[in-house]
């Protein structure tokens, strides 16, 4: 019994390996045979190439950039290092204790004017540290000066800051004009929004002798509206004709998110560069004067403006206008109420400004008021327009 059961089993490993034998016999001759039908084309030996499993790839060669790419890159490269950036922060002193603090208030962009270290930004950029604040530029090899605001125009929206960095650090932005542009021209955007480095952006001027006000009201006229994206960032810095020239200062933006939508403005650099001569020298701007203090609260409701005070020897004074007063028993003597400037109706302070600033100083203007406020009479004086300090 033994010796059949052993008999059977030898039997069963006997057939296993036949069956295993034929097997790899038959796939091997179906290997050559598969060889076999594949021949070559005319005799030529082909190879196909095998993947490799890692996923890199042979690199292409880089296609030449187009000339109207060559040409906005050295545009940036050229100006990008007169673009600085902008930050302000005002002091705060700790409530429960002596310690004072340092609080961040803003940023935004700004541009080179000349080699000795002044720089070109918006007004609202740097209000914040107007009194008592302080202001950094960060030029664009990445040094950080603190700045001084040497002047500022709040009706034109634009300020000068100075640095005291060598001239060998300082790249002046290339001035141009504003008087011939035209609707269609290219124009580029830099600006510095981060401190980071200085950003790009490109379009067409897409209307001009726009109209936009500044932070106290006043239009700023003949403004650049352009398609390029101006966003909070880049305000205060330049908008580049083609030739790489400063034709404005980018402004404003509207749209109701606060971010670019296709709508930015510029200040004209013709405005910029009438403007800029009196912020260095004399921290304002000297526009023509009638002589006087004019009431600037919003306590009474005054259809013009009232003079409060007729600065002495001024123009104002020789035309023989009167100030606001008391008389002996403290009862207020109103002053005479401007009411028209020539042909141009006076209604508020800001339109008397702009009437002002149709002028040169030394010319002749007639100037119509209400002598007696009470009353509602009218006077016409006539009055040689002055540069001075007061407005």
């Amino acid at each position: 019994m033994k010796t059949y059961s052993f008999l059977r089993t030898v039997l069963y490993v006997f057939l296993l390996a036949a069956g295993f034998l034929m097997g790899v016999s038959w796939q091997n001759r179906s290997a050559s045979d598969d060889q076999e039908d594949i021949q070559p084309v005319s005799g030529e030996v082909t190879s196909t190439p095998v993947p490799t499993t890692t996923g890199e790839r042979e690199s292409t060669p880089a296609a030449p950039l187009l000339d109207n790419e060559q040409h906005t890159i050295d545009l940036f490269q050229h100006a990008a290092p007169a673009v600085v950036f902008i930050n302000t922060s005002v002091y705060e002193k700790d409530y429960w204790s002596t310690n004072v603090y340092e609080l961040p208030q803003g940023s935004g962009s700004g541009f080179i004017w000349d080699n000795q270290g002044h720089i070109v930004t918006n007004y609202h950029v740097i209000e914040s540290a107007i009194n008592g604040g302080k202001a950094t530029v960060t030029l664009a090899d990445q040094s950080v000066w603190e700045a001084e605001i040497i002047g500022y125009a709040a009706e034109r929206d634009l300020a000068v800051l100075k640095i005291k960095a060598s001239p060998s650090q300082l790249t002046a932005i290339n001035v141009g004009a504003s008087l011939d542009l035209k609707v269609g021209q290219s124009v580029y955007a830099i600006g510095n929004p981060f401190g980071l480095d200085q950003t790009l952006t490109t379009g067409v001027i897409s209307a001009l002798g726009r109209e936009i006000r500044a932070k106290d009201g006043t239009p700023i006229r003949d403004v650049i509206q352009s398609d390029a994206a101006i966003n909070p960032g880049n305000s205060g810095g330049p908008l580049l004709n083609s030739s790489g020239q400063l034709i404005g200062v980018n402004t404003a933006i509207y749209s109701p998110s606060g971010a670019s939508a296709g709508i930015g403005f510029s200040i004209p650099v013709d405005e910029v560069r009438s403007v800029i001569p009196d912020l260095i020298q004399y921290g304002k701007i000297r526009r023509p004067s009638l002589g006087i203090v004019p009431y600037t609260s919003t306590s009474y409701k005054i259809n013009g403006v009232l003079i409060l005070q007729v600065a002495q020897n001024s123009a104002a004074e020789k035309a023989g206008l009167h100030g606001t007063d008391r008389d002996r028993f403290g009862r207020i003597q109103w002053g005479d109420i401007i009411v028209q400037i020539d042909d141009d109706e006076i209604t508020n302070l800001i339109e008397m400004r702009s009437v002002l600033e149709k002028h040169n100083a030394g010319d002749q203007v007639k100037v119509t008021v209400i002598r007696n406020a009470n009353s509602g009479s009218q006077k016409e004086v006539t009055v040689d327009l002055v540069l001075d300090d007061v407005n």
